[in-house]
């Protein structure tokens, strides 16, 4: 065999069970498609951590309620930002407060501890800066914010410490079932494998007299919402401190959470796609003169509210898929990576490793040293003194570290979403170039070489050859 265990997908559930399966004594490896690892996080590094409290499925709840514990404890141990700060859910409406008592009685049904009912004075005392008529409030004191890309970057490094093998650029073809185990075809490669686990979202594999030979995706998008995002400068004077959702019926909300740096990110969640001034005027619902000079940027995703279950069903051949999505994708993913890992090992017998590094690597960012670190740190490395992005204070040797890592960036994007060089209110302007000589720098390559995202998306085309620098 290649491998024992192939691991389908480097999304934020392929990384969080590559890092559990990690402690064992397998060989594993993660097959991804994109240039990079953890393509399905928001830009925006900050993603809510559920409790369990808001969500109708009983099965969601549960697996939220475990990955919120989890995520806790991991966060802290790799040094990722996680904020635990509550959510606040409020209405102005008689359907709205039945629906908040319906949930408060169901959080009560399940066990959850600190979660509260409260009155239209009590919603102010805890946010003063809701522009709104209260009538009732559902108050989770259990719900916090992490930065999602963070924690799949830092699961996928600590993997790959410990043995996993990522690779990249590499699509499945087809599943082929052996006497013992798979043979997995990519568009560069055969392997053969004890175990596989499909953690792509909405790919179904068809298997039909023992191979794989369609890919079924699901493109039913009448079950997707649109959910539109507003960056919110830190100069914005009205912002709220919690996580605020307001509801304005069953299809339609606005949320409002702190991010895990700096500013706020408003979510509008509509059936229909909302321009610039309508994200502003449901906004302003629930917040006070929010306009667009306090807004930084703005992007767009579907929002999904699917059940994500593990497959297990055939298991005693060998084969595990996660099927479907979520938007608590990242509260319940350490929760479904501690199920499958326990499933196999227990299936397999296998055996934790006596030297598992559970660590990882230490990561310096400039904007969060004090001055006494800041130059222990430049007096080892100059670079760390060097700043290519002033918006957000980031250093070379920031940008230089987070290529020189296990799962290092090869693209401006990656760079970027490590970092955070390039979020800030020039969008780039002053240090996009900067980081494009540092890459190929760092790379060997030519600066014409270097792609935004993936191979096809080259940022420059060529050179004008009077000048030596491009």
């Amino acid at each position: 065999m290649d491998y024992d265990i192939l691991i389908l997908g480097g999304g934020i559930i392929g990384c969080s069970v590559a890092y559990e399966l990690s402690k064992y004594n397998f060989n594993i490896a993660v097959i991804e498609k994109d240039y990079d690892i953890a393509d399905d996080i928001s830009f925006v590094n900050t993603s809510v951590v559920y409790d369990g409290s808001e969500t109708s499925d009983n099965v969601m709840a549960g697996l939220e309620y475990i990955g919120n514990y989890i995520l806790k404890e991991t966060c802290e141990k790799f040094k990722v930002p996680f904020k635990k700060i509550g959510a606040l859910r409020v209405v102005n409406d008689d359907n709205g407060v039945k629906k908040l008592n319906e949930m408060y009685e169901r959080a009560i049904r399940r066990g959850i501890d600190g979660v509260y009912l409260i009155d239209d004075k009590d919603v102010y005392d805890i946010e003063p800066n809701i522009n709104m008529n209260i009538k009732k409030g559902l108050y989770s004191e259990n719900v916090a914010i992490v930065a999602p890309y963070d924690l799949a970057i830092a699961y996928a490094e600590v993997a790959s410490d410990n043995g996993v093998i990522f690779r990249l650029e590499e699509e499945v073809m087809n599943i082929q079932n052996l006497t013992k185990g798979f043979r997995v075809t990519t568009n560069k490669n055969k392997f053969s494998c004890k175990v596989v686990i499909n953690t792509i979202p909405n790919e179904i594999y068809i298997q039909e007299n023992g191979i794989v030979k369609d890919k079924e995706v699901c493109n039913d998008r009448n079950k997707f919402k649109n959910m539109s995002y507003l960056l919110v400068d830190d100069n914005y004077n009205n912002k709220l401190n919690k996580i605020v959702i307001e509801t304005f019926d069953k299809d339609t909300f606005v949320l409002s959470t702190p991010t895990t740096s700096t500013g706020s990110l408003i979510g509008i969640k509509s059936t229909e796609k909302t321009s610039l001034d309508d994200n502003l005027n449901y906004a302003n619902n629930l917040l006070i003169n929010l306009d667009k000079s306090n807004i930084n940027n703005l992007f767009r995703e579907s929002y999904d509210k699917d059940s994500m279950l593990i497959d297990d069903s055939e298991i005693d051949r060998g084969y595990i898929r996660v099927t479907g999505t979520h938007y608590g994708k990242i509260t319940i993913a350490p929760a479904i990576a501690k199920m499958i890992c326990d499933t196999i090992a227990n299936n397999l017998k296998c055996t934790l490793k006596k030297n598992f590094l559970d660590k990882r690597r230490e990561v310096y960012k400039f904007r969060e040293l004090n001055k006494k670190e800041l130059n222990e740190i430049i007096a080892l490395d100059k670079r760390y003194g060097k700043i290519i992005c002033v918006c957000n204070n980031i250093s070379e040797g920031e940008i230089v570290d987070c290529i020189r890592r296990p799962l290092g960036a090869r693209t401006v994007e990656g760079v970027k979403r490590r970092t955070g060089a390039g979020f800030g209110s020039c969008h780039g302007a002053y240090c996009y170039e900067k980081i494009i000589k540092i890459l190929a720098r760092e790379l060997d390559k030519k600066t014409t070489d270097i792609v935004n995202d993936s191979k096809n998306s080259r940022i420059i085309s060529g050179r004008i050859k009077e000048f030596e620098e491009v």
